[in-house]
Formats: C-alpha cells, sequence, structure tokens
C-alpha cells in the first residue's frame, strides 16, 4: 500500500513538473509599461516600436494594451494597413480595455489604436514573434534589421530568469520522480 501511495505521488509530481516547465515559456508584457496604450508621450511617433525592441516576444506571450474603454481600440492589422494607418477590415479588434492578445504564431503582429488620428500620431506597434528561447533565425519574410523589430534586450519583465530558475527546479525533481516510480 504505502508503495502505491509513492508511486501515485511520484506521478503526480511528473505531473506539476511537466505543466510548469510548460507554462514558463509564456509571459505577459504591458504594452509601453506604465505609460499605458495611449497617445505617445511628448510626440514620440516611435515610442511603442522603440518599447518593442527592448523586449523579446516569442509564441505564448501575452501582450496586455492597458487603455480607456471608449477612448482607445487595438486592431491587429496587415502590414500595409499599419503602414497606411488603416483600421479598415482589421484581423481583430478589441474595443474594451483592457485588451489582452496571445501571440500564438511566429512572424509579425501589427496594431494599431483605429480612434481616428491616433495611429498618425504614433499609436501604432508592430512586434515580431519567435518560436523559442533559442530560436536565431528570422521567419520568412521577415528581416532581422527592419525598424521596429524587437532586440534581445531586457524585456521589463523577468519571463527569462524566473522561467529558467523554474525550469531547472522542475527537472531537478522529475528524475526524482521518476526513481520513486521505479
Amino acid at each position: 500500500m504505502a508503495i502505491k501511495i509513492m508511486s501515485m505521488a511520484a506521478l503526480v509530481a511528473v505531473v506539476l513538473a511537466s505543466t510548469v516547465l510548460q507554462i514558463t515559456h509564456a509571459a505577459n508584457y504591458t504594452v509601453g509599461d506604465t505609460t499605458g496604450w495611449t497617445f505617445p508621450p511628448g510626440g514620440n511617433s516611435e515610442f511603442y516600436n522603440n518599447w518593442a525592441a527592448d523586449n523579446n516576444f516569442l509564441v505564448g506571450d501575452i501582450l496586455v494594451f492597458n487603455f480607456a474603454t471608449g477612448s482607445h481600440t487595438v486592431a491587429e492589422v496587415t502590414e500595409a494597413a499599419y503602414n497606411n494607418c488603416s483600421g479598415t477590415n482589421p484581423i481583430s479588434i478589441h474595443n474594451t480595455g483592457p485588451a489582452s492578445i496571445v501571440l500564438n504564431r511566429t512572424g509579425a503582429y501589427h496594431f494599431i489604436c483605429s480612434v481616428p488620428g491616433h495611429c498618425e500620431a504614433g499609436q501604432k506597434l508592430s512586434v515580431e514573434v519567435r518560436n523559442g528561447p533559442g530560436s536565431t533565425a528570422p521567419t520568412p519574410g521577415s528581416s532581422p534589421n527592419a525598424p521596429g523589430t524587437p532586440g534581445s534586450g531586457p524585456s521589463g519583465s523577468p519571463p527569462s530568469s524566473a522561467s529558467s530558475l523554474v525550469a531547472a527546479v522542475s527537472l531537478a525533481i522529475m528524475p526524482i520522480a521518476f526513481v520513486l516510480l521505479c
């Protein structure tokens, strides 16, 4: 009976460890940090793309756009619509703040505020999403040196170091759980 309980405990430990490993890769990024999603401060039309350049976005990460409902929107648009500040036929649109958007594929994402005049004032964001921490190759159609392409600088949130620590602890627990199963 004691062996059966230990085996069940080991199985639970393995499941928990793999769950922790699975969720450690996702990070939440508050767009614009404390500024939120609004008119760029000081009329800096590159504010949001400069913010993106300080972050490294991976599949599964979440962008959180903090804005007052009724004052702004978050529209995901094509690159052409982004370049022209056109909110016509968006891929998706969020009218209620805050809006959370999961980055569920690699490649470029383009966001604008579709309220007239806001995108033209610089309320627009383009991010490049990579497949994982070890991925260094650009995705098809992307340019590693294009303006607004995120760099690999500090992210402003602790996903890398926190995830690494949790992953290391989880990896240390899994062999112990396997030994207990045998």
